[in-house]
């Protein structure tokens, strides 16, 4: 496949999907009255639908990783040239900021911004943990075991992670970078971000040994 139209996948297709997080999140919370379970609802329904679309979409051309965690996978088993994935996280990360951008404009709402919304706790960092590695695990499994149910499986899996984990399941680096600059309902205070990061990279990590241990003997 060709660097340039991959990364350009990778660079859009993150760029919706933030458009979609960040936007469906003020949509949510304008339209709720003040009722953050109907918000974080309608978040996760146009997050996961959303999410399902773009993978469909934009797989056959990238991928559709929309994730560093994902794409560094990919690079550690092989199936992802270096010089792919280098260009897949810039794509990524710059996506991102684009996305959230992007959402602020629609909205009317000033472009710079740092979000105030404080995830603190260990508990938020462990639901980071969990939402990352049940997603790294869907992907390994489904590809090589059921590829035609991945996407679903991915877009239903995050919708579900929404409401199970405690963090509401960024389960991504650059989303959670990119949503440190939106103080929106679905920001994070840049103070928190670490903690995010650090559950996501563990939680990826874990789910790559664990899968391949399952898959060892598969062919």
């Amino acid at each position: 496949m060709s660097l340039s139209r991959a990364a350009a996948a990778e660079a859009v297709g993150t760029a919706l999907l933030l458009a979609m997080v960040v936007g469906s999140g003020i949509m949510g919370e304008r339209l709720s009255g003040g009722n953050a379970a109907i918000a974080l609802l309608a978040n996760a329904i146009a997050t996961g639908a959303g999410l399902y679309v773009l993978i469909v979409m934009l797989g056959p051309i990238s991928g559709a990783h929309f994730n560093p965690v994902i794409s560094a996978v990919r690079a550690g088993e092989g199936q992802l040239p270096l010089r792919f994935c280098s260009a897949y996280l810039l794509a990524q990360f710059g996506g991102a900021i684009t996305g959230v951008t992007a959402a602020h404009l629609m909205f009317g709402l000033p472009v710079l911004q740092f979000s105030t919304h404080l995830r603190p706790t260990p508990g938020e960092g462990l639901g980071e943990f969990i939402a990352t590695f049940g997603l790294v695990l869907v992907i390994l499994l489904l590809s090589r075991l059921r590829p035609a149910a991945t996407p679903v499986a991915v877009a239903t899996f995050i919708t579900s992670a929404y409401w199970f984990t405690s963090s509401t399941s960024f389960a991504n680096p650059a989303v959670t970078l990119a949503r440190a600059a939106t103080d929106t309902f679905s920001g994070i205070s840049p103070h928190n971000v670490p903690l995010f990061l650090f559950g996501q990279i563990a939680g990826g990590a874990a789910a790559t040994l664990f899968g391949h241990w399952l898959l060892r003997h598969q062919q």
